[in-house]
């Protein structure tokens, strides 16, 4: 897994319809946490405001990284969205990572009756304006889709890092330039080592940044049934096989669908599949879990060891660059 291991975390699932399900959000935190992983993270789409729930579930949760996976741009400025995740890392104490996308043109223009064109242009403009207020507090910036003339006191006793969904080469340069690292999901191994990570990295390098975090999101699933667990991953998720941007990734990736992107096999299948991510420059891997029954214990047990086993390597990886004397 590289020498500081790649670090597991978890894709939370949405509450299903019911009493208290910011509670039921915090029991699976809690659960994560109890686990050992270094993340968890939460989608915006049409349940739960992800950020949030995060606030109020997280803040009940110490110890873990929770993040979000993505929140749409388009349906809220970039001053408002400042705002709303300093807040939040304030309650969360630093814990918080803001995961930010484009979404997709049928919810944007079709749903929200938003735009959606340029939508590079877009995210280059928004992040123009999010970063500094994020940063410094305040910005003013006047573009073609977007101005702002604004300070806020929110407070900024933590970083708000920020992760790009960002898959096409243009939004994989803005990531690298601007922001910490790129959020991915149904991106294959071979799509991410030959496109993804090449583009990011090189980006940020010529920025004079930091090397970029690649947060990887795929279904997972530890079974004794793989053709059974592939034909479930494929109803569960066919909607993302058809999304353009998606779609895109999958066939460069060869796949016909998403399960043929989807991380199943026994135990030993599935932590070589994910150990090869690391190989290839993920430094986060985030397991959508889709098991039933034994399989979800399965795969939660595998996950829990992967994640001890990658804090191990980080843990001997801090010994040996600081040394027996702590110095480095």
């Amino acid at each position: 897994m590289g020498d500081r291991g790649i670090r597991i975390g978890v894709s939370l699932a949405e509450p299903p319809p019911g009493p208290d399900p910011l509670g039921r959000l915090r029991d699976q935190l809690q659960t994560s946490a109890d686990d050992g992983l270094a993340s968890a993270w939460l989608a915006n789409i049409f349940g739960l405001d992800a950020l949030t729930a995060l606030a109020v579930a997280g803040s009940q949760v110490p110890g873990i990284e929770v993040g979000t996976a993505v929140v749409p741009t388009y349906p809220r400025h970039p001053a408002a969205l400042a705002q709303q995740a300093l807040t939040v890392q304030a309650a969360l104490r630093g814990r918080l990572t803001l995961g930010i996308g484009l979404s997709h043109q049928i919810v944007i223009e079709g749903m929200f009756g938003y735009s959606f064109e340029r939508p590079a242009r877009h995210m280059r403009e928004y992040l123009a304006v999010l970063l500094p207020i994020l940063r410094e507090g305040r910005v003013s910036f006047a573009g073609e889709t977007m101005r702002a003339e604004i300070g806020l006191t929110a407070p900024r006793d933590h970083d708000v890092p920020v992760l790009l969904a960002a898959l096409a080469p243009q939004m994989l340069r803005l990531a690298g330039r601007e922001a910490d690292g790129t959020v991915l999901w149904m991106t294959g191994p071979a799509t991410i080592e030959s496109h993804i990570v090449p583009a990011i990295t090189a980006a940020a390098a010529d920025a004079g940044r930091p090397a970029p975090r690649v947060v990887c999101l795929l279904p997972v699933c530890v079974t004794g049934d793989p053709d059974g667990a592939r034909e479930r991953a494929a109803q569960m998720f066919s909607i993302y096989g058809q999304l353009p941007s998606y779609r895109a990734m999958l066939d460069q990736e060869g796949a016909a669908g998403p399960a043929d992107v989807a991380i199943v096999g026994d135990e030993a299948a599935v932590a070589a599949q994910i150990d090869a991510l690391g190989g290839v420059g993920v430094t986060d891997f985030v397991a959508a879990e889709f098991g039933q029954g034994d399989d979800a214990v399965r795969t939660r047990a595998l996950l829990r060891d992967l994640a001890a086993d990658a804090d191990l390597a980080r843990r001997s990886a801090d010994t040996e660059s600081t040394g027996p004397s702590g110095t480095r």
